[in-house]
């Protein structure tokens, strides 16, 4: 599909509405999609496919537009922080959801960690030289993000190469860098009919038992409880939604800057 430099967050929607709808009749439905905006958080796609019964995935990359990660054994930012998610249908309070980059870290949390005058943890990001660090501010000074896994980022390393495949080559959108080039959201979607496999609800009961298994080991030391993929979000979601989301100084103050540049105070309000 091709996004005509529409909004991510609609076009991608749209995109997973159609693998929904292909999977209905065909079992599996998968769409590729390029030319457009960032999509936001990924988790929201393959949310909407378990809501139907479906087994949902999703992967994406930047396109051109300057990259974030060095590739394992070299310290030149050459792939984006790479995203996959894959979400299951369940009888669960939360979603089984696996939402991650596969860098080691999320440029935002990088970023986040600036704005707080922060470290971070030492594994993160190396700086222009290739030397690791725990200073923000040396990944913004031409540092690199690391892929995940810390020793055996090979395996982030070789996660992030698949996805680029999946994002950017074979929806066609390409690879490399373009200093200018504009952001990009190279997307592929699946989705997978629980019900042209087994029944759903044989699976939906599968799946508690499964978790109920997991959960049933003793924690470790330095943890209470063992946790399913997405139960943290959910949880803190949970207490997001009752509390409210705190958002620091320097940050609000750059969101205040970019709504006076757009002129929407009015719409959007303070805080």
């Amino acid at each position: 599909m091709d996004g005509n430099w529409g909004f991510g967050f609609v076009v991608t929607e749209k995109a997973t509405r159609m693998a929904i709808e292909k999977a209905k009749t065909n079992g599996v439905g998968a769409v590729t999609v390029y030319h457009q905006s960032h999509i936001g958080r990924l988790g929201d796609y393959p949310t909407m496919m378990a809501a139907e019964d479906m087994i949902g995935m999703i992967t994406a990359d930047s396109g051109a537009a300057p990259k974030h990660v060095a590739p394992f054994g070299g310290v030149a930012r050459k792939l984006g922080t790479n995203p996959i998610c894959i979400g299951m249908p369940s009888n669960l309070d939360g979603p089984v959801l696996m939402d991650m980059a596969s860098s080691t870290v999320a440029l935002g949390k990088i970023a986040l960690a600036r704005n707080r005058k922060e470290d971070i943890p030492l594994g993160w990001i190396v700086d222009k030289d290739g030397n690791p660090t725990t200073n923000p501010n040396d990944y913004f000074s031409g540092g690199a993000i690391l892929p995940v896994g810390v020793d055996q980022a090979h395996k982030g390393y070789a996660l992030s190469f698949m996805v680029e495949v999946f994002s950017g080559l074979l929806t066609g959108l390409g690879f490399g860098i373009d200093p200018e080039g504009r952001h990009n959201d190279g997307v592929f979607i699946a989705a997978f009919n629980l019900s042209h496999f087994r029944e759903v609800d044989e699976f939906k009961k599968d799946m508690g038992e499964f978790v109920e298994y997991i959960k049933d080991s003793p924690p470790a030391a330095g943890f209470t409880e063992v946790l399913y993929p997405g139960e943290i979000e959910y949880n803190k979601e949970q207490e997001r939604r009752r509390d409210g989301i705190f958002i620091e100084d320097e940050t609000w103050g750059q969101l205040s800057d970019l709504m006076k540049s757009l002129n929407v105070e009015g719409e959007v309000g303070q805080p």
